[in-house]
């Protein structure tokens, strides 16, 4: 068999043409624009119902449809979930097999189906009818038997779907999930979902990070943190700062307090100035008062100060001034953070 440069025989693209390729293309985001676009309209009094209920739930959303519904319903599900909206998904043929021993009937039931009579979720709807379940409807039939089953309908019908044989789904689960994202989001508002919120149910990405990480966290502690007294020559100043790595010294009084830093730029200005070194004691060369943070503080404000006073160490202490820790950009970059 001959095979062309892609290695496929060549009549198996021999047909192919470029241009209708990229025609076929547009005008899918045509037809799905149109599809979701053409939702707005319909969205009133039931989508409000539907929020209502999602925010008296006091069990989960469960998501529940078959085939390409349910892969929309399994985004939705986690969408919700993430949101701050418990939720799961259950598929219909396994409710009928005893998975229905997942819902109470304090959860409420999102059923996701185009035309509204697929069987498997039809079988079950007796048994939700019987738990006395709150079942919302995302459908395009609205004479359906799902619709007619459902306590709230909300509308997700599409003229047409963007398969050139109109039978794939397509626009219709484009539309089911913007329907989905539009419920997530209304609940997620309601709610007063803030950031914070959201950072925890993210843990491992970076938000998460930026908004559960604390100072304490990131921040090296104990004889990890140089410090010198005031006292202090220069040269133990220097072999202190040697010693732990931070690019930084804290100076100290008596009682631990901060009352001063220096850094490794101040030495090399030192040294550039022709500064008589052996002299020199610590309180001679120090920066009072130096910017600090609480360890309590995020990590992102460590950052947001490095950056607004172009620092690269900051020093962490507690309410009365006393050294707790310190950070510099190296740690908050090995913590993601930054």
């Amino acid at each position: 068999m001959n095979l062309d440069r892609t290695g496929l025989p060549p009549a198996f693209h021999s047909d192919f043409d470029p241009a209708q390729a990229v025609a076929l293309a547009r005008k899918t985001f045509e037809i799905e624009a149109a599809a979701v676009a053409g939702l707005g309209a319909r969205v009133g009094p039931e989508f409000a119902a539907a929020v209502e209920a999602g925010l008296r739930c006091s069990g989960r959303v469960v998501v529940m449809g078959m085939g390409k519904s349910g892969h929309i319903g399994r985004k939705i599900a986690a969408t919700l979930a993430s949101t701050g909206t418990p939720a799961m998904f259950v598929h219909p043929a396994e409710a009928s097999h005893g998975d229905l021993g997942m819902i109470t009937a304090a959860d409420i039931v999102l059923a996701i189906s185009n035309s509204g009579e697929s069987e498997e979720l039809a079988a079950i709807l007796p048994t939700l009818r019987r738990l006395q379940v709150v079942v919302i409807a995302l459908t395009g039939g609205l004479h359906s038997a799902l619709a007619r089953h459902a306590d709230i309908v909300l509308d997700s019908s599409v003229s047409q779907e963007a398969c050139p044989l109109n039978l794939a789904p397509t626009a219709s689960t484009t539309a089911q999930l913007a329907m989905g994202d539009a419920l997530a989001v209304a609940l997620l508002d309601a709610r007063g979902f803030k950031p914070e919120d959201f950072a925890r149910s993210h843990p491992g990405g970076a938000l998460g990070r930026k908004l559960l990480t604390h100072v304490s966290d990131v921040m090296r502690s104990g004889d990890a943190v140089p410090r010198v007294p005031a006292e202090a020559s220069l040269s133990e100043l220097m072999r202190e700062m040697s010693a732990k790595g931070l690019g930084a010294s804290a100076i100290v009084d008596a009682d631990r307090r901060v009352i001063g830093i220096f850094t490794d730029g101040d030495l090399r200005r030192l040294i550039e100035k022709g500064a008589d070194l052996r002299s020199i004691c610590a309180a001679d060369v120090m920066h009072p008062n130096p910017r600090t943070l609480l360890a309590s503080a995020l990590a992102v404000d460590a950052v947001a100060m490095m950056e607004q006073h172009r620092i690269t160490s900051v020093l962490v202490v507690d309410l009365d001034g006393q050294l707790q820790g310190a950070l510099n950009t190296n740690d908050l970059m090995r913590a993601k953070v930054i």
